[in-house]
């Protein structure tokens, strides 16, 4: 761990650390499944669906970034390799045949809910830590997956 002036104990620090490198590579897996969805979406509410996974992608991209410079900032280094998210990721595999838009937002809104029950888990384990900082950067980033979630889950109600 890189030596830093925040006032957190290093103990607290590198406990931080571990809880943000696994929902770092989380992140990473949800990015990437939103642009296989994005890519491979059909059917009659193609452009919408398109259109939503797309903006989806570009808010969680933010979001890899800021929890890897969360990582960094406590003096850890942010783990983002494709190897290492794709071996540490918690979420669902994307189901590869997924082809209409109601097999899109069903796999779409899983992961998403998946990876803000981590983002609500983090918060606890963080805040527990002693690391508000962190805590409240999952909290922000659990209501942005909250919000995600409910435009998704909108596209199934009334599904045909």
């Amino acid at each position: 761990m890189h030596p830093s002036r925040i006032d957190l104990a290093d103990n607290v620090r590198k406990q931080s650390i571990a809880i943000l490198q696994a929902r770092l590579a989380d992140a990473i897996d949800l990015a990437a499944q939103l642009k296989q969805a994005h890519w491979n979406v059909r059917g009659p509410r193609f452009i919408q669906l398109h259109e939503l996974f797309d903006r989806l992608h570009g808010e969680v991209s933010t979001a890899v970034d800021d929890i890897a410079e969360r990582i960094v900032a406590l003096g850890g280094i942010a783990d983002g390799r494709i190897q290492t998210a794709a071996r540490t990721s918690s979420l669902y595999e994307y189901a590869l045949q997924a082809a209409g838009g109601t097999a899109h937002t069903k796999a779409v809104s899983a992961v998403l809910a998946q990876f803000g029950a981590g983002l609500r888990a983090a918060i606890d384990q963080t805040a527990a830590a002693g690391d508000a900082g962190t805590a409240d950067l999952f909290t922000e980033l659990s209501r942005q997956a909250d919000k995600q979630l409910w435009f998704v889950e909108a596209h199934l109600d009334g599904d045909d």
